[in-house]
């Protein structure tokens, strides 16, 4: 494997906090009520995404935990 889990660890951190920067526009969207609707879901949809990738990044590094 070319890729330690640590290096995967890191870009599945990385992935997680540019979805958190494009979480924070589509609140600021909402907030703004530009296509409020349409930023809501976006924002609910974007969180799973993070959580998902929190627990990626988790199980990569070896965390134990739900």
């Amino acid at each position: 494997m070319s890729e330690s889990l640590s290096d995967l660890a890191d870009a599945v951190s990385s992935l997680e906090r540019r979805v958190s920067d494009v979480i924070f526009d589509a609140v600021r969207a909402q907030l703004r009520d530009d296509e409020a609707n349409e930023a809501h879901e976006l924002e609910r949809r974007l969180a799973k995404v993070r959580r998902s990738l929190q627990k990626a990044e988790g199980l990569l590094r070896g965390y134990v935990g739900d």
